[in-house]
């Protein structure tokens, strides 16, 4: 089972409540995609065992051949190419290019556009716990982290391994990318006002996606029903409650996971994934 750990913004505990589902199911995959500051590696220190460099095609215009017929440029939605015909001359700007491979394909000339691979970032794996650790890095200066989730992806056992994806922040291409495929979302999310705008953002989201999801609460206070009272609303379920405590953000700079900074951590973490599981089989949404 696939199970994406997202939030509406970046700070409201996702990763916090990642690496402590992944610790709490065992044996399982932790996918690290929020590629563009991945930080699951400092609670679960995982010793590396491969680092494999992740590279996407890019188009290379040999002049000595190409005709300027335009074609390729016409084709890029992105407008990566520019070909200037009365000067002869071609124009590439990588940080616009999506790696599609349109222009290479209407290329009438051989010869005259060839695709060589291009380092977007890298790929580590290891282990921590028992659990298999997949980490991505966009290289910086790099403008989509969409792809690169894509091509981690590829990486996961789809079959006979409970994985947590921990999803980059927010709502853009790259969350969607993380999310797709999976069998449930899990969204973080803090009982402010902030908090709940996020949210409902992220609710929509995944409801487009059509994807089974729950919510559970990071930093909850006693008498603060925001969450809930929107939750009974919408009839999401709420799946958990992490308690606001101080002993908590302690144990969390210290690189400690709160599954273990919490005497009922253990415990809290397996009924999150109990109902998960339940809401799955039963194909509820």
């Amino acid at each position: 089972m696939w199970i994406t750990v997202a939030s509406g913004k970046g700070g409201t505990g996702k990763t916090t409540v990642s690496v402590s589902l992944a610790l709490a199911l065992k044996n399982g995959v932790y996918v690290d995609a929020d590629v563009e500051e991945p930080n699951g590696a400092l609670f679960l220190k995982p010793e590396i065992e491969k680092i494999v460099p992740y590279t996407e095609p890019i188009p290379q215009i040999n002049t000595d051949v190409c005709t300027f017929c335009g074609k390729c440029a016409d084709a890029c939605a992105y407008k990566a190419i520019v070909i200037l015909k009365p000067l002869k001359k071609a124009m590439f700007f990588p940080e616009l290019c999506h790696s599609c491979g349109l222009c290479a394909y209407v290329c009438p000339v051989k010869g005259a556009l060839t695709e060589i691979p291009k380092k977007k970032g890298e790929i580590k794996f290891g282990k921590s716990n028992g659990i298999q650790f997949i980490e991505g890095t966009l290289e910086l200066g790099e403008s989509s982290a969409t792809p690169m989730i894509r091509g981690m992806k590829k990486f996961i056992p789809r079959e006979g391994e409970n994985v947590v994806i921990d999803a980059p922040p927010g709502t853009s291409c790259p969350v969607v990318e993380a999310m797709e495929d999976s069998d449930f979302v899990l969204l973080v999310t803090e009982p402010t006002l902030f908090g709940l705008n996020d949210l409902k953002l992220t609710v929509s989201l995944v409801r487009e996606l059509k994807l089974p999801f729950g919510i559970v609460i990071n930093k909850a206070e006693e008498g603060n029903n925001l969450i809930e009272q929107y939750a009974s609303e919408e009839k999401i379920p709420v799946l958990g409650r992490i308690p606001f405590e101080r002993s908590i953000a302690e144990y969390y700079s210290n690189g400690v996971p709160v599954i273990y900074a919490l005497e009922k951590g253990k415990a809290i973490f397996a009924d999150i994934y109990k109902q998960i599981k339940e809401i799955v089989q039963n194909g509820q949404s």
